[in-house]
């Protein structure tokens, strides 16, 4: 069962179980789509009723960021581990390698994208990849699906942003495909922004490090206080509910 985090059913499986479970998608050729809910998207959704509608039907929803992992501790539904879009679809990538799959990259600023699967194709000899950036017009968006149409990936990776992204995906289950929101990976993957030092990550502080390396994400870290609140008043609820029953 999901953990139930202000509303959003989170998956709780590892990283390795999230895994498998997309390979076995691509390998039927059923199409799905996988949500990386982080704290903002989450704390999003208490304002807009319908990205929470998408989002809970989604096939899978990982918890993206050591604040899920906490709400859903809190809440009393722990999940494995925390599984972010960058580490998801780095642990993708050996497996598309090896079978052949073809990969898109979508989003980011012109030319990130693509040297993002360059960089990628670098490291997984056999990569198949496309790009595209995410600066389309409405009037370029048919051109775009056009060519994702005659490329068909077996994994589409959005990186449009939350929760552009999201609606999106959506958007287009036309596509037939198993699609990813991967938010800001390309600029990583691309060696852009880089990550945080593995010793960082594994004490759970990659927020704070990106935070100094990026000071114009203060903005959007503000939201988590808040998010922080929710859950602890949602949690209290729940013993409430609890004792009447």
């Amino acid at each position: 069962m999901r953990a139930d985090i202000l509303g959003v059913k989170v998956d709780r499986e590892s990283m390795a179980e999230t895994v498998l479970k997309i390979r076995k998608a691509v390998e039927e050729q059923r199409p799905i789509q996988v949500v990386t809910a982080n704290p903002e998207l989450i704390y999003a959704t208490g304002r807009d009723v319908r990205l929470k509608q998408l989002i809970n039907s989604a096939a899978v929803v990982t918890p993206d960021g050591v604040g899920v992992v906490w709400a859903a501790k809190r809440l009393g539904r722990p999940v494995a581990e925390r599984v972010t879009g960058i580490d998801l679809v780095e642990a993708l990538f050996p497996i598309a390698a090896e079978q052949a799959w073809g990969v898109f990259f979508l989003g980011s600023q012109p030319g990130v994208a693509e040297k993002a699967a360059e960089k990628v194709a670098e490291k997984h000899p056999g990569f198949r990849w496309q790009a595209a950036h995410g600066y389309f017009s409405r009037e370029e968006e048919p051109a775009l699906l056009e060519q994702i149409r005659e490329f068909k990936p077996d994994l589409l990776l959005i990186g449009l942003g939350a929760p552009r992204q999201e609606f999106w995906m959506f958007s287009h289950l036309d596509l037939n495909t198993v699609s990813i929101g991967v938010g800001g990976s390309f600029d990583a993957l691309a060696g852009i922004n880089k990550r945080a030092p593995r010793w960082i990550r594994h004490i759970r502080l990659e927020w704070l490090y990106r935070l100094l390396k990026q000071p114009s994400r203060l903005k959007r870290q503000l939201v988590l206080p808040r998010f922080t609140w929710k859950v602890i008043c949602s949690g209290k609820e729940q013993k409430r509910t609890r004792k009447v029953r």
